[in-house]
């Protein structure tokens, strides 16, 4: 659908409730004030990098804490097994068989990098609708800080061109590496970071991103508020003001920092989630914190990242896009529970719609999970999740129930691993399940459209 025929269809200045379909819970979100909305995005962030889901070395009370206060899922997947088109699944609600960006580089008409001034970056384009936009027209304020990597400088792809009233931080990914770089965009201006300048290194990009998520918390908790904090850490270049509370280990100086940077995120969580009680707004604000895809091991090995799952970021195993993910919503969630059923970042767009009471845009690929977030009896295995890396080598994977396809180029038989009994996906059973393989064949014969940006073949 067309920005301009979705936006006619909840109208401009006015609110649309969400249809009967999606249950009680949107009605009463609608009655009153509706819920503030906060997802908190780590990058590169392993599986079993927090306390909660298993790491035994680095310390993270707070988001523990959050857990202990929320939902903890063990299923829930990212959009990719990279950065940028994890973060437009996320986004647009459009699996990588349909979302504008689908790797991080293109092939074929996109721009060049910001950093490098070569390369091919795909931006989101004016058409596409994001979750800023639908929260924004149903009267939400929309903020966005850290790291966004959906479109560099004047294009259409920055955030403030897709429905963010408010935008701090790295447009650009190869940008992003850079904890003291001497420069971010604030809105579409590039705001000069004085205290690094001339190689200084006295502004740390990591705590400004707080300090804006913060302050925009406080300016405006006295109405609905959508905030979007898509912090760097602990992707690599790993760095840190100072290395506490490991700094006597006796570790390598690279699990330090990267100990540190993760329990320096950890307090900060815990700021941000301080801040909500201080104004009184806890229980009206639902908080979701994830990854955007598996760990990339920058810690080394000591720390398993990925505890139990195969693979890293950059691969479609399981340690390759699922993500930890906790929602908290004091008072709605119910504390301390752990839910395994499978959803993924396609899903966060309906169930923000829901959430804000309105309805998404009908091109979307996710369903809402509300339901599952509350607690609420949801069917979520007899359907299809789908991820690619786009031609000309085309890989594609697709979850269904406990089955797991995958097939690792074009040319390639499809492979297929029952995740119930082999998390690692070491046994393909292709061969013992024809049946299977039949129902995946037939999906994958209409899971995707093509691209421009990643034509088919040379050009």
């Amino acid at each position: 659908m067309k920005r301009r025929d979705f936006l006619k269809t909840i109208g401009i200045g006015a609110v649309s409730l969400a249809a009967p379909q999606f249950g009680c819970e949107s009605r009463r979100a609608a009655e009153g004030r509706r819920p503030n909305i906060i997802f908190i995005m780590a990058d590169d962030l392993g599986y079993a990098d927090l306390g909660c889901y298993g790491q035994k070395l680095i310390q993270t009370p707070r988001i523990d804490q959050m857990a202990a206060e929320g939902r903890r899922f063990t299923q829930c997947y990212a959009g990719s097994c990279v950065c940028a088109p994890s973060r437009s699944v996320l986004m647009t609600g459009q699996h990588t068989g349909h979302t504008r960006v689908r790797e991080n580089h293109c092939r074929a008409g996109g721009v060049p990098d910001e950093v490098t001034g070569r390369g091919c970056r795909p931006p989101l384009k004016a058409e596409d609708v994001t979750v800023a936009e639908v929260l924004k027209h149903a009267g939400y304020v929309t903020g966005i800080t850290g790291k966004w990597g959906l479109g560099d400088p004047g294009t259409s792809g920055v955030p403030t061109r897709q429905g963010f009233d408010e935008w701090y931080g790295y447009l650009n990914q190869n940008h992003a590496v850079f904890y003291y770089t001497d420069y971010l965009w604030h809105n579409e201006k590039k705001e000069f970071l004085e205290g690094n300048k001339d190689g200084k290194r006295q502004q740390y990009t990591h705590d400004l991103f707080t300090e804006f998520a913060l302050d925009f918390i406080r300016r405006h908790h006295e109405r609905p508020f959508f905030l979007y904090t898509a912090y760097t850490i602990p992707h690599f270049n790993i760095e840190v003001p100072d290395t506490s509370p490991y700094t006597e280990k006796p570790w390598s100086e690279k699990a330090k920092i990267f100990a540190a940077l993760i329990t320096r995120m950890d307090r900060d969580v815990g700021r941000i989630l301080d801040l909500l009680g201080q104004l009184g707004i806890d229980k009206n604000t639902i908080v979701f914190f994830c990854s955007d895809n598996g760990g990339a091991g920058s810690g080394g090995p000591m720390f398993n990242s990925n505890g139990a799952l195969k693979g890293n970021k950059g691969g479609f195993d399981e340690g390759g896009i699922r993500t930890p993910m906790i929602v908290r919503w004091p008072g709605k969630i119910a504390a301390g529970k752990v839910s395994h059923a499978p959803w993924y970042f396609a899903d966060v767009m309906p169930t923000l719609a829901q959430l804000a009471g309105v309805q998404p845009p009908r091109n979307i690929d996710g369903v809402t999970v509300l339901p599952t977030l509350l607690g609420r009896k949801q069917e979520l295995d007899d359907r299809f999740m789908y991820w690619e890396s786009p031609p000309p080598k085309l890989r594609q994977v697709v979850r269904w129930g406990n089955w797991k396809a995958r097939r690792r180029r074009q040319d390639k038989p499809l492979e297929v691993y029952n995740l119930a009994e082999d998390l690692r996906e070491e046994h393909n059973v292709a061969d013992q399940h024809p049946d299977v393989v039949a129902t995946f064949e037939a999906y994958l014969k209409t899971a995707r459209t093509d691209s421009a940006y990643w034509p088919a073949k040379n050009e």
